[in-house]
């Protein structure tokens, strides 16, 4: 494994590159906001809204793909208050038990801003099926609902005459990724990695799964794809997840201060709707060898928050260390023992990456605290 010379965000990060200096390519991106003109792209944005904005009447002339997080917080504000929209807002559950933090936030985001929200409550059935397979066959346990938090708010601005679909960062280009290309366009979202298509045939023949219980996870067609025009905040004004986090917590946001101290994380605001969730994150760790701590550290040293040095620390002390809470929720509701569990973790550690001590733990052959 080779580590960012600036961050601390290893190559073995799907997509991310390394120039010749060492230095990965969100890094790169981070510094090439000081050359955008910022005011021309809030222009831009101005003018695109503009287009919209009353296409339907009195009816709704934007959408929003929001969770209740503290990003989505930020946009809401963006696009109803301070660009006069009247935003629609498309969310997806994951039918896990949510936080308290969770249940307070969505329901904040409408009393806050003032908006409807319609949300998808996926199928439990399928939802148990798809995450099964999808997590003993990739190490993906969450394929499924992450599939149609990118679909669903496409297939319902179609149906809502919303052209205008908001959605938060490209995660490839502002955190290194295979579809890592500066635009304002989110048509190509279902190629940054996260939720990559796993072929209906598949499914059918080795999940159980019919062609009618996936419809929703496949993006409208090519047509109605056309009629559409997503976007990415982060292409207009300078993303940053710690301003959003300030903001959405002087508007009603909570975080898990006093709820539950995840043990992977090193923050308290990202992530925090439900617990079983955060399994399919963390699954970066055995397989590619860094974590939701290493995601956030690098952030925090692109942001002047930390330094390098302190971020090695952070990664040291948290990256490995999957939260027992998010096993016990995560096996309660797909029906796996915890030995069951992390015999299926096992299959994915990457050996050429890890290798087992005296104990049975998997240590990194190649850490970034011995790589200085």
């Amino acid at each position: 494994m080779r580590y960012c010379k600036k961050c601390v965000m290893p190559d073995t990060r799907p997509g991310i590159r390394f120039d010749e200096e060492g230095v990965c390519s969100a890094c790169r991106s981070y510094e090439k906001r000081a050359s955008v003109d910022w005011n021309k792209r809030y222009r831009e944005l101005e003018e695109l809204c503009d287009r919209y904005r009353g296409s339907n009447g009195n009816g709704y002339d934007c959408a929003i793909a929001v969770s209740g997080g503290k990003d989505s917080h930020f946009q809401v504000h963006l696009m109803k208050n301070v660009m006069k929209m009247n935003p629609i807002l498309f969310s997806v559950e994951d039918n896990f038990p949510m936080t308290e933090a969770g249940k307070h936030n969505i329901k904040n985001l409408s009393e806050e801003f003032g908006c409807n929200i319609i949300s998808m409550k996926p199928d439990i059935r399928i939802q148990k099926k798809l995450m099964r397979y999808t997590f003993e066959s990739y190490g993906k346990p969450t394929w499924y609902i992450d599939r149609l938090i990118y679909t669903y708010p496409l297939h319902m601005a179609v149906r809502f005459n919303t052209p205008l679909l908001v959605y938060g960062e490209n995660v490839s280009y502002e955190y290194g990724g295979g579809d890592s290309k500066e635009t304002y366009s989110a048509k190509e979202l279902l190629k940054n990695g996260v939720a990559s298509d796993i072929s209906d045939e598949e499914l059918i023949s080795k999940a159980g799964i019919t062609v009618q219980e996936l419809y929703m996870t496949k993006a409208p067609s090519l047509e109605e794809m056309d009629k559409l025009d997503p976007i990415y905040i982060s292409y207009f004004l300078p993303w940053n997840s710690f301003a959003n986090y300030e903001f959405a917590r002087k508007h009603g946001f909570h975080d898990l201060s006093h709820e539950w101290e995840r043990s992977h994380h090193i923050e308290d605001f990202d992530q925090v709707d439900s617990r079983a969730y955060l399994v399919h994150p963390w699954m970066k760790y055995p397989k590619f060898g860094h974590g939701s701590a290493t995601d956030y550290a690098a952030r925090m040293v692109r942001y002047g928050i930390i330094t390098r040095d302190e971020a090695i620390e952070l990664v040291k002390e948290h990256d490995c260390k999957l939260d027992s809470l998010c096993v016990r929720d995560f096996c309660e509701f797909t029906g796996y023992t915890e030995s069951e569990f992390w015999a299926i973790i096992d299959k994915f550690y990457n050996t050429e990456l890890f290798r087992r001590n005296e104990i049975g733990e998997w240590i990194l052959k190649n850490p970034i605290w011995k790589m200085q």
